[in-house]
Order: C-alpha cells, then sequence, then structure tokens
C-alpha cells in the first residue's frame, strides 16, 4: 500500500515539470492523430484502433496521475473534434482508469512482455470488457450479456497482439535512450 501511495505522489510530482508537460501534450497529439486515422469502427459496439500507444506511454513514463489526465484529455479532445455518437461520460472514465492501471503495473517498473500483458489483461477485463459493455448498455438500452461475446472476442484478439505492439514500441524507445532524454533532471 506504502508502495501504491510512493507511486501516486512521485507520479504527481512529475507535473511540476515542463519535460512531463511537453512530453504528454506531444503524446495527446499523437493519441488524437492515432485515433483519427488509425482506428476502425467495426459497429457501433466495437472500434479498432492504435491510439493505446500514447497513452500506456505517458502512463509508463510518467505514471498513474499523469496517464489518468492524458487519458481524460485525449478522450475529451477526440471527441470535440470527431464526435462519433452521443458524449458519454463513462467512457471518458474509461479511459481515465485504464491509464492510471496502466501507470500501477509499468511506472518506475522495468519493461517486460510479461508486466505489460497483466496490465493489458486488467484493463481488458475490469474497463473495456465489463465497465465498457456497461456504458453501451445504459446508453443504447442493449442487454448487457447480448454485448458480452463480440466485445469478449475483440478483448481475446487484441490483447495479445497490443501487449506485444507495444513491448515492441516501449524497448525500441529505450535502446534508443528515448527515456533517458525524457526523464533527465529537469
Amino acid at each position: 500500500m506504502e508502495q501504491m501511495k510512493a507511486q501516486f505522489k512521485d507520479s504527481w510530482q512529475e507535473l511540476k515539470h515542463l519535460k512531463t508537460i511537453v512530453v504528454t501534450a506531444m503524446f495527446i497529439a499523437i493519441g488524437v492523430v492515432l485515433g483519427f486515422f488509425f482506428t476502425i469502427q467495426v459497429t457501433d459496439f466495437l472500434k479498432i484502433g492504435f491510439s493505446f500507444i500514447a497513452n500506456e506511454m505517458t502512463a509508463l513514463l510518467f505514471g498513474p496521475v499523469v496517464g489518468g489526465i492524458m487519458g481524460g484529455v485525449t478522450d475529451i479532445i477526440k471527441f470535440v473534434l470527431k464526435p462519433t455518437g452521443a458524449y458519454f461520460f463513462g467512457f471518458t472514465f474509461n479511459a481515465i482508469l485504464g491509464a492510471v492501471i496502466y501507470g500501477m503495473i509499468l511506472y518506475h517498473r522495468p519493461i517486460s512482455l510479461k508486466r505489460i500483458l497483466i496490465a493489458k489483461i486488467i484493463v481488458a477485463i475490469i474497463v473495456n470488457l465489463l465497465l465498457g459493455t456497461y456504458w453501451l448498455h445504459i446508453m443504447y438500452g442493449k442487454a448487457f450479456w447480448a454485448l458480452i461475446p463480440v466485445r469478449l472476442w475483440k478483448q481475446v484478439m487484441s490483447v495479445p497482439i497490443e501487449s506485444f505492439l507495444f513491448y515492441i514500441v516501449a524497448k525500441a524507445l529505450s535502446k534508443a535512450r528515448i527515456f533517458e532524454l525524457v526523464k533527465t533532471k529537469r
């Protein structure tokens, strides 16, 4: 519990640094662009995209507080610039909660495929499958259990692919010493 408290405190302290704000703004822009040009709306209840990379990278670099703020801001900006249906705060909450979970699992820890998979599975079950389906149930009046099979299938397919993709990107940036540039003394 103390470790988690320290992690949130450290992440909060990250907000004091201009470099954190600038890099986070850059990731917000990347997330918005990836959301616009690299997202496929399969059905009203299912879309596939790549903006998760920017969200998870922010959480990895700056922790759960900065990641959560970034997730919420990015979700709102994407909706304002390109609305896809009615706005519903539940999905913004999901973007915040998912980034907080990623930050709790990835921040100040070594990059490993196992750790990324664990974070992805937790977010897939709690945020995407359960909460996301519940929000769709509230918005559209569709039966919760009728939506679960399609959304479960999407999570089963996307978790390993997204985990591996994020691992490759994170390792490449780490190897290129980008993380060191971002995290140097301010």
